[in-house]
């Protein structure tokens, strides 16, 4: 259950963080919004995976999950550049991620 959580938490990084990117600076009322009750529960949902879950563990995965969904909604829905370094970049952290789930022994 605790995995399940932690990836749901992971999500709603992304969810903040691309609501953030459309507040425009929180210059934006239902992006600001979004961005805060998103960060609210995805803190919140890591807290509840951390009770079973080793803190690097958790917090690897966590950020992870933030900064691959942040990267490919900025890919996909902003138009960033996927260009071969940051592609690269990209699979490395998805690599650590997938090392870091087999270590744990949770």
């Amino acid at each position: 259950m605790a995995w399940i959580v932690l990836i749901a938490a992971g999500l709603l990084e992304v969810v903040w963080a691309f609501a953030m990117k459309r507040s425009e600076g929180f210059t934006r009322l239902a992006p600001s919004v979004v961005t805060v009750v998103a960060m609210v529960a995805s803190v919140g949902l890591l807290a509840y995976a951390m009770r079973s879950l080793p803190l690097g563990t958790a917090y690897m995965i966590w950020t992870g999950i933030g900064a691959l969904g942040a990267f490919v909604a900025g890919v996909v829905f902003l138009g960033e550049d996927a260009g071969a370094m940051r592609l690269l970049a990209a699979g490395l952290i998805l690599a650590g991620l997938i090392l870091m789930k087999t270590a744990s022994s949770a």
